[in-house]
């Protein structure tokens, strides 16, 4: 689907996870999942159009507001236009397209969803990384977005949410993204003050949401949400059994979203 600016709207991008723990210890793991580009514009005509996803009720595939933002009854578009009002980042009504896993047969847990605010004109404007912790907490990051020249965007941010067991909060994130296109790459290094401990990544091509891609995409990971919940466990076990020890965290802030800066080469 086009939107009024022109550009792809909604999607389907089937590719890989992968992160690298490059100390204490090393640890790798790399998974195959799908994960949807929903312009929360055409929400509704989607549901309308396709079988095999809903709007706010069960189905193989399912969208609810209710699992972003801070949870309420309040229109997600609503929500992330304030938090860019505040930080100087009006989009003046252009796109906002949300980069999620569905619900899959009802479940879901998203460690990492995020928000591509372009301007009415096309130009992305600013990207919002909402981060979910298996603790129930959730906080967001908000940075203005300037491609380079090869349309690669690189941002910081200190951290503030406790998300690991295994991670300290003085921990700084280096975001680099290819924003979504034909293909989509999302790389995010974390570091301490002695340097990289972590590197994270989301690399997918995509495809166009239809019914029969759609369904191809759960056929192929039926328990989607499922297994991402379980490799999370799955993966500590493994990290307890090198030797890392749990550490316990600061509470969430206050505040629901963190501003972070453009990266400086």
């Amino acid at each position: 689907m086009t939107n009024k600016a022109g550009m792809q709207g909604s999607a389907l991008y089937v590719g890989q996870v992968a992160h690298t723990r490059l100390k204490p210890k090393h640890h790798a793991l790399r998974y195959r999942i799908f994960m949807l580009l929903l312009d929360l514009d055409e929400l509704p005509d989607l549901a309308t159009r396709l079988r095999w996803f809903s709007l706010g009720r069960f189905n193989l595939t399912s969208f609810h507001a209710r699992d972003h933002g801070d949870g309420s009854d309040a229109p997600l578009r609503t929500q992330i236009e304030r938090h860019l009002d505040a930080a100087g980042l009006s989009i003046e009504g252009g796109p906002i397209r949300l980069l999620c896993l569905p619900r899959v047969l009802g479940y879901v847990f998203n460690p990492l969803s995020v928000y591509f605010c372009y301007r009415p004109g096309g130009q992305l404007h600013a990207i919002l990384y909402e981060v979910s912790s298996t603790f129930g907490e959730r906080h967001s990051y908000l940075i203005a977005a300037e491609p380079d020249g090869r349309g690669v965007v690189r941002q910081t941010a200190a951290k503030r949410l406790h998300v690991s067991p295994f991670m300290p909060m003085d921990l700084r994130y280096a975001f680099r993204v290819a924003p979504p296109g034909d293909h989509l790459h999302i790389a995010i290094e974390t570091s301490d003050a002695e340097g990289p401990m972590l590197d994270a990544s989301f690399a997918a091509r995509r495809q166009p949401l239809t019914n029969a891609a759609l369904l191809a995409a759960w056929c192929g990971h039926p328990l989607l949400t499922l297994k991402v919940i379980a490799a999370i466990h799955w993966e500590a076990i493994k990290l307890i059994a090198k030797g890392l020890r749990l550490r316990s965290g600061a509470p969430a802030p206050a505040e629901p979203v963190s501003l972070g800066t453009v990266h400086a080469d």
